[in-house]
């Protein structure tokens, strides 16, 4: 017997019904094995980075910009006025000791050396005239052969012949220096660091200078060695001392120091800024520091070796710091050491090896929950 279409229509119904709550029932099932196999994760706690302290020499240092100069610098100049002739050098030229540099025009030099020289020799045959005049005389005086007046006449004839001979080697040696000091040569070794006159410029030491030379002709300098000077605060002038060690670091050179020591410390401020002046000098044979640049002189005070560090970014209000101990931020109460730039001597308060919290610890409160992102090294 046939069922009636409505009821059959009611039993397709309830059937797909039926699937549809046993797929729901199945997907159901399987979330849970889903979140058991999810990584864990830490909510709420403070991601921080730490430094595990450990134990290391440490100096404190106190650094100042300065300038480089050079151990000596000259400006190259006649002593006697003139136009230029030659200049056998050129900027950046190394020139040795006693080396021609340059030279005035010199031949009206020359002219008065030799009217000079003829000068000495008239006055030397006249001086040898009056000296055998005089010895004559003596001669004649013992066998009272000549009077007083004759006597004081031959006398008087030798003193203004020797007056006479002085005079004209004085001239002569006059004119002997100006022909020497318009030939500039070189005071010391170094490197001709300007020209600062051309060939046929007139020259004038006594007025500052004419044309192109009003610095002189050259200027020489010598950086085999090189100085610094800086102004030190009166906190700071305390703990510098003469001969003391010092680290010259320049831009070109990262990473390198070159040592040097302390030459000059003055006792006395300086009126106008209250500053200490301070000259330290530095070796510089391979010519790598170069005057007129800048660099960083490093001063080192005090070294402990040994000594319990940790970075200065963990040192919270100078007394105190966060470590990390299962899982919580703990709070330690430290006395602090020798100090540079970048690290802190820890005196008491921390073992070696605690995991020091040294980013995130600002706003961090004591027992609160932290997830270390990464261990720092130095």
């Amino acid at each position: 017997m046939r069922q009636p279409i409505t009821h059959r229509k009611s039993r397709i119904v309830l059937a797909l019904a039926a699937v549809a709550l046993a797929a729901v029932a199945a997907a159901s099932c399987k979330k849970p094995a889903a979140k058991a196999n999810a990584p864990a994760q830490t909510f709420g706690a403070t991601p921080v980075k730490v430094f595990k302290t450990l134990r290391e020499k440490i100096t404190q240092k106190i650094t100042y910009t300065t300038t480089l100069e050079a151990w000596t610098k000259i400006n190259i100049t006649p002593e006697v006025g003139g136009k230029i002739a030659r200049i056998h050098v050129l900027e950046g030229d190394r020139v040795a000791k006693g080396q021609l540099l340059a030279e005035l025009e010199t031949e009206s030099i020359r002219l008065q050396l030799r009217q000079a020289q003829a000068g000495v020799a008239v006055a030397d045959a006249a001086y040898a005239d009056a000296l055998r005049n005089k010895d004559r005389m003596d001669r004649l005086i013992k066998e009272n052969a000549v009077s007083e007046m004759q006597r004081e006449k031959i006398q008087l004839g030798y003193d203004a012949a020797s007056a006479q001979l002085e005079q004209a080697k004085a001239g002569l040696n006059l004119a002997q220096h100006a022909l020497d000091v318009s030939i500039m040569t070189a005071p010391f070794a170094g490197v001709i660091a300007s020209k600062n006159a051309e060939v046929g410029d007139v020259i004038n030491p006594m007025m500052g200078g004419f044309g192109g030379g009003a610095g002189g002709v050259l200027t020489l300098m010598d950086y085999s060695r090189i100085k610094t000077a800086v102004a030190v605060s009166s906190e700071d002038i305390a703990r510098i001392r003469k001969g003391q060690a010092a680290i010259l670091r320049v831009g070109a050179f990262p990473g390198r120091d070159f040592p040097g020591v302390v030459r000059l410390v003055n006792l006395t401020a300086d009126p106008m800024n209250k500053k200490f002046g301070v000259e330290a000098v530095f070796d510089n044979p391979e010519g790598l520091l170069r005057p007129g640049t800048f660099g960083d002189v490093v001063f080192e005070l005090e070294s402990h070796e040994n000594a319990l560090v940790v970075p200065q970014k963990a040192i919270l209000e100078n007394s105190y710091v966060f470590i990390v101990e299962g899982g919580k931020a703990v709070k330690k109460a430290v006395t602090l050491g020798l100090q540079n730039t970048t690290m802190v001597e820890i005196l008491t308060g921390l073992a070696e090896g605690a995991a020091v919290v040294v980013e995130g610890n600002y706003g961090l409160e004591e027992g609160a929950a932290v997830q270390i992102l990464e261990e720092v090294k130095l």
